[in-house]
């Protein structure tokens, strides 16, 4: 498990370094995506569980982007979610495939919840403020 902070830091200072968004379309579109823009990189946008339950093509379709993208199985990757449950699993997965370097955000996109269940007032990538977009 790694910070948003400290995978921020990664994404900016390592060439190879990967966000992948695990979150669902519906998240993207109402609670915003991470913008990597100013590092000239793009996150992957892959659903770990979609309208029918667990996608699964995760895998696959994740693998098959990753080689797209010409990204080797040592590369940083860094997996989101909105609180870091999903994106643990995912990472868990990838790791079991031989990937070596899979990290989960602990705190997610959206972060832990407050004493009033609000999230985005703990952690996360939005209370880290760093950057994303509403889309």
């Amino acid at each position: 498990d790694v910070s948003c902070k400290d995978a921020w830091q990664a994404l900016k200072t390592k060439p190879d370094a990967v966000l992948i968004d695990v979150r669902t379309q519906v998240e993207w579109q109402l609670i915003g995506k991470p913008d990597l823009s100013s590092l000239d990189k793009a996150p992957v946008f892959l659903q770990w569980i979609t309208m029918q339950g667990r996608n699964p093509a995760f895998l696959d379709e994740l693998q098959a982007e990753l080689e797209k993208r010409s990204v080797s199985k040592d590369a940083p990757l860094y997996f989101m979610c909105q609180s870091g449950g999903r994106s643990k699993m995912a990472a868990m997965e990838l790791t079991a495939k031989g990937y070596t370097a899979c990290h989960n955000l602990n705190e997610g996109f959206e972060g832990a919840l407050d004493e009033h269940k609000h999230r985005n007032s703990v952690n996360g990538w939005k209370f880290a403020r760093l950057p994303w977009t509403q889309a």
